[in-house]
């Protein structure tokens, strides 16, 4: 042993030894407890930052903890490899989005081996492999199968110049991030699942995961958006349909003023088509179609609206009323139509403002300090009943219920439950992704690819240009088929999945990742599953965990697995700062773990990392507090060097005999279930780290006293 902290030698040394003995790689075994410990696997993007070292290192050492309690520990790592970063290098570079991908991974997986991680390799797994989408395609169909996979029409955003579908996140003030032009909509028809049919199960199951963060449960029950109030039916004067409406306040029914109805809504064109409001009409729609549902649903914005022409009939009171159609109202949303009620609802009363339109009252404050027929802005606490005919006098709370009694017994309305929650559109007109394994035959309709043809593999002959619909359409070896049921002539599906799909299930894949027959054995899972420590950063508390559990309830249904919740406890960790910001890129302040590694040892990067901040809190970077865990690490090796060859022939039982050997004995041991305490049940690795420098304080305390 050398007596200068030679981070490099005793690093490399380390991993080679671990690497030779396959110390880190797990098998089923019955006589052991098990333990899952997974981190979110990564976007193969060719270079590590200190979010990955972050939400890794903490991994690492839950793995490492567990292994030394005895546990049979399940720490796997792989590749989110799909996406449409590769094909936009396809396209700047000249690179095919394979090779680009996979000389990441290789990036990627070396770095990952120099910070030390504890990972079983030999179930490494990537989402772009043919061994992974394959089954990936064969759940696709299982789903469809099962009811879960359906296609519809759906606008999507449109660049005209670029001639190209793009995802939200493309489109910059309503502009193409490419070369900025103006965005419009484009109706396709894409595959969705069914997610919604699992909206009520996603709520109530939230409250069998104690082991989740509140604000991660709150988050996924706003985005599911619960609601309990009443469909009401509204006639449309000279009109053969009815406009179905929901709302939670089925008290205000005798306020509403006027309909506002989604541009994008059915109805709309059958209305104007023919009238004088049409090409009002038609522009107001074209400017929408410009504007994301963020922007649309804004409260800072200005409220814009156009009338239609027609009225629509008030069912309880026969009150004819205005229809308008404002952006403020969603299509995917409800109905796609809401009943205005300008006195009681914030938005309802600026648009009633703009448009000078009535402001009835039905619910009365109580107040006097409130002017319940000059009110200066919306109403919408609680009060007793006015202008609402036999219901006048009730408590609103109480003539919700019975108006809602009223609607059912005159066939006008009926007590329903209403999600916010949205179907899950899985099309995206992109080459880097899963084939969805889907055939049209013009005699047979939508069928799936036949499981034993499975894997559809990805062509290689296609173009990237950037312009079209998908650059499978490009290749001349993709699209033509044969029917799997009759046999005649079809077209494959020129769509790719969603790589939120990939990730839906990838922690099942890794409990059986060789696995040539199945997509995993029951029995594997039924060993490994549950994850029981999941972490990665809270963004993804809506869509990935969303996600996640829906696909582990539907292969519940579908007697795949044992378990409807995948990770049993969840542990979302906080981005690392410096100077005040979010590390980035395009902002300047990245540290390279690749530099701290080179200049302090893969041991300091992952000290300082958990030292710094409790995991779940923001870490802000210092370069003084790297330089001070370098510093104590060398502290350690030279305690570890002065005494290595005491330690060899120490006697296996200590006996402590003067009072120092005491103080000392009763430190370590405090130390150990201090450390033990907070790391097992805890997770509280900066004040596990404070109380074993503690220790080494001792130590060179008592080394001072034996000289």
């Amino acid at each position: 042993m050398i007596d200068k902290y030679n981070f490099t030698e005793i690093e490399k040394k380390w991993q080679e030894k671990w690497k030779e003995s396959n110390v880190f790689e797990m098998i089923e075994d019955e006589s052991k407890e098990k333990y899952y410990v997974l981190e979110m696997f990564p976007y193969p993007s060719g270079k590590l930052h200190m979010g990955h070292v972050r939400n890794y290192s903490i991994g690492d050492v839950i793995a490492r903890f567990k292994t030394m309690k005895g546990f049979n520990v399940l720490h796997p790592m792989g590749w989110d490899s799909f996406g449409l970063p590769a094909e936009n290098a396809a396209i700047k570079h000249g690179a095919a989005p394979g090779d680009w991908t996979w000389n990441n991974i290789a990036e990627m997986r070396e770095q990952l081996t120099e910070l030390g991680l504890a990972y079983d390799w030999e179930r490494e797994v990537a989402t772009c492999h043919p061994d992974y989408y394959k089954w990936m395609q064969w759940i696709f169909i299982q789903f469809y199968k099962k009811g879960l996979a359906y296609k519809k029409e759906n606008p999507v955003n449109w660049c005209p110049s670029c001639q190209t579908v793009l995802a939200n996140e493309q489109v910059v003030d309503g502009k193409c991030e490419r070369c900025g032009a103006e965005v419009g909509k484009k109706n396709l028809s894409q595959w969705y699942f069914k997610i919604t049919d699992y909206a009520e199960r996603l709520l109530d199951n939230l409250e069998k995961l104690p082991g989740w963060p509140e604000k991660v449960k709150t988050m996924q029950k706003n985005w599911i958006g619960k609601s309990t109030g009443a469909e009401v039916l509204f006639k449309i004067k000279d009109f053969d349909k009815d406009l179905e409406v929901f709302t939670t306040r089925a008290d205000t029914l005798y306020g509403v003023t006027y309909m506002v109805m989604a541009p994008e809504h059915p109805y709309v064109k059958e209305l104007v088509t023919g009238t004088e409001y049409e090409a009002a009409v038609e522009e107001y729609l074209d400017k929408v179609q410009r504007m994301s549902d963020i922007e649309r649903t804004s409260t800072a914005n200005e409220k814009t609206g156009v009338f239609i022409g027609r009225y629509a009939v008030n069912p309880v009171n026969g009150k004819e009323v205005p229809i308008y159609i404002s952006d403020y109202v969603l299509m995917d949303y409800g109905t796609g139509a809401i009943m205005a009620v300008p006195a009681h609802d914030e938005r309802d009363f600026d648009f009633a403002k703009k448009f000078d339109l009535d402001i009835i009252p039905v619910v009365d404050p109580e107040n006097p300090e409130i002017d319940v027929n000059n009110l200066q802005e919306a109403f919408v606490a609680e009060g007793n009943m006015i202008n609402s005919e036999m219901f006048t006098g009730m408590n609103n709370r109480e003539a919700i219920v019975k108006i809602i009694e009223f609607l059912e017994e005159k066939g006008i309305g009926k007590k329903t439950i209403n999600y916010r929650l949205r179907d899950w559109l899985i099309s995206r007109q992109r080459y880097w992704g899963t084939p969805i394994p889907m055939i049209y035959c013009d005699t047979c309709g939508w069928v799936p690819e036949k499981e034993e043809n499975l894997p559809v593999m990805l062509p290689t002959d296609v173009e990237f240009t950037g312009k079209g619909e998908s650059p499978l359409t490009t290749s001349a070896t993709f699209g033509d088929t044969v029917c799997p049921v009759c046999g005649k002539p079809a077209r494959r599906e020129m769509d790719t999945m969603d790589t939120f799909l990939d990730s839906s299930w990838y922690f099942l894949r890794y409990c059986d990742p060789k696995n040539t027959e199945e997509a995993f054995s029951k029995e594997k899972t039924d060993y490994w599953m549950s994850v029981d420590q999941y972490i990665g950063g809270v963004e993804h508390a809506i869509l990935h965990l969303m996600y996640a559990r829906f696909f582990q309830m539907a292969l519940y249904d579908l007697d795949l697995v044992s378990n409807e919740e995948p990770f049993v406890n969840l542990l979302t960790q906080g981005m690392v700062i410096k100077d005040g910001k979010k590390m980035s890129k395009s902002i300047g302040n990245v540290v390279s773990p690749a530099e701290i590694i080179e200049k302090y040892g893969a041991d300091t990067a992952r000290l300082f990392i958990l030292f710094a901040a409790p995991p779940e809190r923001e870490l802000d970077w210092s370069d003084d507090g790297v330089e001070g865990s370098y510093r104590f690490l060398n502290r350690v090796h030279r305690l570890v060097y002065e005494y290595a060859d005491l330690c060899k022939s120490a006697p296996a039982e200590y006996k402590a005999v003067t009072k120092a050997d005491k103080d000392l004995a009763y430190t370590l041991n405090y130390t150990i279930k201090k450390v033990s305490e907070d790391i097992g049940g805890r997770f509280n690795f900066n004040t596990a780290i404070s109380s074993i420098m503690e220790l080494v304080n001792e130590m060179y305390k008592y080394k001072v006293g034996e000289k």
